[in-house]
């Protein structure tokens, strides 16, 4: 029988920025706006659901206010505790991206992985961290330190890369290697080169790998740090590369795809990738 999956991907827009209020009223204001659109995708029967990188916070990385370090919090913790309510009142998997606090000083930009009833299943940490005009963000997250962990869900082997990851080729064959067969990619990335690169890279990493992707980018412009035009475009692409659904470039969207996770293993018979790779010639790569 085929493995059809209905999966969703969130962007959303800000509805309170900094000077509006409090950071936990701008962060009770964020999972505010998100909650009918979990609530939708509960109701339109999507089996696994992501949301965008540190989806209930603004994206805060163009300033170094120390301020935003209290948005941090456990994982798991209240805020992946609250998902987890609405991942089992709709037997639904949720991705939730959020800034993560192990202890003091300790900050990592992290996706919590709740299972369909409700089960926290464990956590990816960022591991690839830019430091560059707008993205000042070894200001606030570590290197993440878990490696790539892929989580069996009720539904499917599941990868998480986030943002800046993308750029990375490495990272996304180890999640392959590790088993993935959907990596989600919730990311922050605004006009400009990125654009280009947004439906090059991640369809490059579905190709190389035969697996597909949930890609998750937010919209709108964030005051006070005015870093440009978050676009949006989120997507889904399977593993010949092809992108199969796409969200708008300026709105409030969940995206909603179906797809047959028995393409992988026809796509893997025709491209071996798996088995024709030569690790005992990537030495140097290794070493370095």
């Amino acid at each position: 029988m085929p493995r059809i999956i209905k999966s969703g991907l969130i962007q959303m827009s800000l509805p309170k920025t900094e000077g509006e209020g409090t950071i936990a009223e701008i962060m009770e204001a964020m999972v505010e706006k998100h909650i009918p659109l979990i609530e939708e995708a509960g109701r339109q029967g999507v089996q696994i659901l992501c949301l965008q990188e540190i989806f209930n916070t603004p994206y805060f990385c163009p300033g170094q206010d120390k301020a935003w370090y209290a948005s941090a919090e456990s994982v798991p913790g209240p805020t992946t505790d609250r998902m987890a309510e609405y991942a089992k009142k709709y037997d639904m998997v949720i991705i939730v991206p959020i800034y993560e606090r192990e202890m003091a000083g300790f900050l990592y930009n992290t996706a919590a992985v709740i299972d369909a009833d409700g089960t926290y299943l464990g956590k990816y940490r960022k591991n690839h961290i830019p430091h560059t005009t707008g993205f000042w963000e070894k200001f606030f997250f570590k290197p993440g330190n878990l490696g790539y962990p892929v989580f069996q869900t009720k539904y499917a082997k599941v990868g998480v890369y986030i943002c800046y990851d993308r750029h990375f080729p490495d990272g996304a064959r180890v999640l392959g290697l590790n088993g993935a067969e959907i990596v989600y990619n919730p990311s922050a990335t605004v006009a400009g080169l990125s654009q280009y690169l947004w439906k090059l890279e991640q369809p490059a990493h579905a190709a190389a790998n035969g697996y597909f992707m949930g890609c998750i980018n937010r919209v709108g412009e964030e005051k006070p740090w005015n870093l440009g035009r978050f676009y949006g475009t989120s997507y889904f692409v399977d593993p010949r590369g092809q992108i199969i659904a796409q969200a708008d470039e300026y709105k409030d969207e969940l995206l909603i795809a179906e797809f047959d996770l028995d393409m992988i293993d026809e796509v893997r018979a025709t491209w071996q990738f798996f088995r024709d790779r030569r690790p005992e010639t990537y030495g140097k790569l290794v070493e370095l």
